[in-house]
């Protein structure tokens, strides 16, 4: 086992970590640590992505049953359109991208690369929202003019983000549940677990068929992450929780910069 290795498991268990502090996250290292450290292709790595973030996402919600925070009615309408839309991302629009999406003189754009760079948009993305989380909280929780339609479309919208780079989407899903479908933030954050776990484990069976998946490694990661989670779910009960978001929006801005700077450069 290389150096390299050693420092991807032990980003394993960060990454748990990250999602316990958070909720969510997980991609956001597991994605890159596949890519750079193991060196998986970056769409079997995003299948990976998906198996951690969809079994620790399962945790949550198995967690959340028992505090009745899920918001069953709302999950169902948009888990469907979001199944649907990860589901044809994985099986078919991901393997009809061509290899090589752009090709002029010395530089040549890959299907790799696109995603990667897409992914690093996705991470500053995220980390915008995580700074603005916060205001959440003073929405009010109204339970009429519910736009269900609005939340369909972005099940979509989701769905496609998830089969592209293997983000649960949490960082979208958690505002469009308190802004359109009128829930807490407790019970959006509950609910979008539910949403992430299915979301993941559809995308991850749709590569099952054309995806050769080393299961040993992939279990050992995972394990790794979970026990991850536990300890950030007792290191959050001690941090401020808007000093953590700040500090770690600056370092996933950090990171994204390096994606893009390592894809363009390499």
């Amino acid at each position: 086992m290389s150096f390299l290795e050693y420092i991807g498991y032990f980003g394993a268990f960060l990454t748990g970590i990250v999602i316990g502090l958070f909720g969510g996250g997980g991609s956001i290292l597991a994605v890159p640590i596949f890519v750079y450290l193991f060196r998986i292709n970056p769409i079997l790595a995003t299948s990976y992505s998906m198996f951690v973030v969809g079994f620790s996402a399962a945790i949550g919600t198995l967690i959340n049953i028992k505090k009745s925070l899920i918001e069953y009615k709302t999950a169902f309408i948009f888990i469907l359109p979001a199944l649907l839309s990860v589901f044809l991302t994985r099986r078919f629009i991901i393997p009809s991208l061509p290899d090589v999406l752009i090709s002029t003189g010395n530089f040549v754009f890959t299907k790799d690369m696109g995603l990667m760079l897409f992914f690093s948009f996705i991470i500053m993305l995220s980390a915008l929202f995580m700074t603005k989380k916060s205001k959440l909280d003073s929405v009010p929780n109204l339970k009429r003019n519910v736009n269900y339609g609005l939340l369909v479309l972005i099940g979509l919208g989701v769905g496609l983000l998830t089969g592209l780079v293997g983000a649960g989407g949490g960082f979208i899903i958690v505002p469009a549940l308190v802004l359109f479908a009128r829930l807490t933030i407790k019970q959006a954050v509950a609910t979008s677990l539910i949403i992430i776990t299915f979301n993941s484990i559809i995308g991850f069976s749709s590569d099952l068929a054309f995806l050769q998946i080393e299961w040993d490694f992939l279990i050992i990661f995972t394990t790794l992450s979970v026990s991850g989670i536990f300890v950030g779910t007792y290191i959050s009960n001690y941090v401020k929780e808007s000093t953590l978001k700040t500090n770690f929006a600056r370092f996933m801005i950090v990171m994204a910069f390096v994606i893009i700077l390592k894809e363009l450069t390499s």
